[in-house]
């Protein structure tokens, strides 16, 4: 039984990283109906600031999380121009246009931090305490499941209680019709990029903490992951983002504990097949009528 509790808390903790990362997605697919498969490499962007941000913290004697701070504000400045250089021109074009244009701005970042950097992975100290708990429970996991729920409430009293976020609900509605009621869409929609790219650089914070190791491409596999676990809760829906990030951490973590840790991403993989065959729309989505 400590044994199914440890995992059950393991996958809650993975699922949380999917959980912030998938927000990111469901947020700009709400506003902008643009999948931005550029976002997992924000994840590595923020991965590589806290890098380089340690050794000055250890310099000083501070603590290691600190290097969120600089991670924040560098993920959600580069979220917010890639929106203004990459996808703004092309608001108006072709979905098509846009999805290759974010796998581009993917592919860019990737490249250019095998360019600067190096391809070699490096690897990370431990930021929080490893000591665990008296049911074998570190608090790196409590931290992260902690910390995802209190900014998933966060994030949702900030959508349904002040202006800005009801703005954003009004832009996700209905983008003409909030034009003509006086809210600023673009700047409605470099709100959204700027609070999933901070959201991002926290799950860069957490998954460093776990894996303590990065590369350029290290992004790409939690980025598709995040992107099925908000497919799986309904993509456009907060809470369904966090409910499909949890369901996909449990179910990878104890596909890796009883069965086998190779078939784990097979699994995740076979989880958005069925989703997509037997109910398309996710398990909070709507279904939308379009006429043609």
């Amino acid at each position: 039984m400590n044994y199914f509790i440890t995992q059950t808390i393991n996958g809650l903790s993975l699922g949380s990283i999917y959980a912030l990362i998938a927000l990111g997605y469901t947020m700009v697919y709400g506003i902008v109906q643009l999948i931005n498969f550029a976002h997992g490499d924000i994840i590595m962007v923020g991965a590589y600031v806290s890098f380089f941000t340690i050794p000055t913290l250890q310099s000083m004697g501070l603590p290691l999380w600190l290097c969120i701070i600089p991670a924040l504000i560098i993920c959600t400045l580069l979220g917010v121009v890639i929106e203004r250089l990459a996808y703004r021109p092309l608001r108006e074009s072709p979905r098509i246009a846009n999805l290759i244009t974010a796998i581009g701005v993917s592919l860019l970042l990737q490249n250019l931090a095998m360019k600067f950097i190096g391809t070699e992975s490096k690897q990370i100290g431990v930021i929080f305490s490893k000591q665990e708990t008296a049911i074998g429970i570190s608090p790196n996991t409590i931290i992260i499941i902690v910390t995802t729920i209190i900014l998933t409430l966060l994030l949702q009293a900030f959508m349904k209680r002040t202006r800005t976020g009801k703005s954003l609900v009004a832009v996700s509605e209905d983008y003409v019709a909030s034009k003509l009621c006086g809210i600023n869409v673009d700047h409605a929609i470099s709100i959204t990029f700027a609070i999933g790219s901070a959201l991002a650089a926290v799950a860069a914070l957490f998954y460093i903490s776990t894996y303590q190791q990065i590369n350029p491409t290290m992004g790409s596999l939690p980025g598709i992951k995040a992107f099925i676990a908000a497919v799986l809760g309904g993509i456009g829906s907060i809470p369904g983002a966090v409910i499909g990030g949890l369901i996909l951490g449990i179910c990878e973590i104890f596909t890796r504990a009883y069965i086998s840790s190779q078939l784990a991403d097979a699994v995740v993989f076979g989880i958005l097949i069925i989703v997509l065959i037997f109910k398309p729309a996710g398990l909070f989505g709507k279904n939308v009528k379009e006429k043609v």
